[in-house]
């Protein structure tokens, strides 16, 4: 079972943000990672029969955004739903919790983009309460290949959503325009790295000649539903009075 010190809860509702070194089981992550190549090789495919090397936000071996695929598969729920998750959401966002949305995000080896800082909340523009974003490791992640920076809300100096203005070359959203780099989360494969959808982030360019892998799951605390009623991404109830309620595909 999971120990989250009452010190790194503390940093988290103070800064945003804390970090879970080596916590995912090795038969969880090398799931994680199976399922994220079938996916890779699936939208390589498609491209193929399509005749094209740019897909969506996928661009062939250079950059791939995998979401919302834990309905299509029989495997996904085993992690999304574990006692692990189930412990961090606890800590984090208390005793309700929603599966709000799931993604993969890899970048590929020797690949420059990088993207700006941005609040995750920075990409729903309607009212919302603050959500989880759980950015999970499966490779090691270093500065050199394209890790994520956080900048702490004390050096924010704000904990609440901000507007952000669009970068019309890259269609990113910017919410920070300073000249602090933030500070660089460097964990080896198998960890989390936990923050508020406020919280502001950026990642860089990867320089080395593997990949970087990342799995990101994301909870809320309430349903997240659009002005007309409508859910916004997945409400898939997890936790209820502290207990995991889910059920499996």
């Amino acid at each position: 079972m999971l120990e989250i010190s009452q010190e790194q809860i503390q940093q988290f509702q103070d800064e945003g943000y804390m970090l879970l070194p080596n916590v995912i089981p090795s038969d969880l992550l090398d799931m994680l990672r199976d399922e994220c190549a079938n996916y890779m090789q699936a939208i390589n495919q498609e491209m193929d029969e399509q005749g094209v090397d740019i897909l969506g936000l996928n661009h062939r071996d250079r950059r791939y955004f995998i979401p919302m695929k834990y309905k299509d598969s029989k495997r996904l729920p085993q992690f999304l739903f574990s006692d692990l998750m189930a412990e961090v959401c606890r800590a984090t966002l208390g005793e309700e919790a929603y599966l709000f949305l799931e993604q993969y995000v890899v970048k590929m080896a020797e690949v420059g983009m990088k993207f700006s800082w941005h609040q995750d909340s920075g990409y729903i523009d309607f009212p919302h309460r603050p959500y989880l974003t759980c950015w999970c490791t499966l490779d090691d992640v270093t500065e050199e290949n394209g890790t994520v920076y956080l900048l702490p809300f004390s050096k924010a100096n704000t904990r609440e959503r901000i507007e952000h203005t669009l970068d019309p070359n890259t269609n990113d959203r910017i919410g920070y325009h300073g000249d602090d780099p933030g500070i660089p989360v460097v964990l080896p494969a198998g960890s989390i790295a936990a923050f508020w959808s406020t919280t502001l982030h950026r990642s860089g360019a990867n320089t080395t000649d593997s990949m970087r892998r990342i799995f990101l799951a994301q909870y809320s605390p309430e349903p997240i539903l659009s002005p007309d009623g409508k859910d916004w991404r997945w409400v898939e109830p997890f936790l209820k009075d502290g207990k995991n309620i889910a059920t499996m595909n």
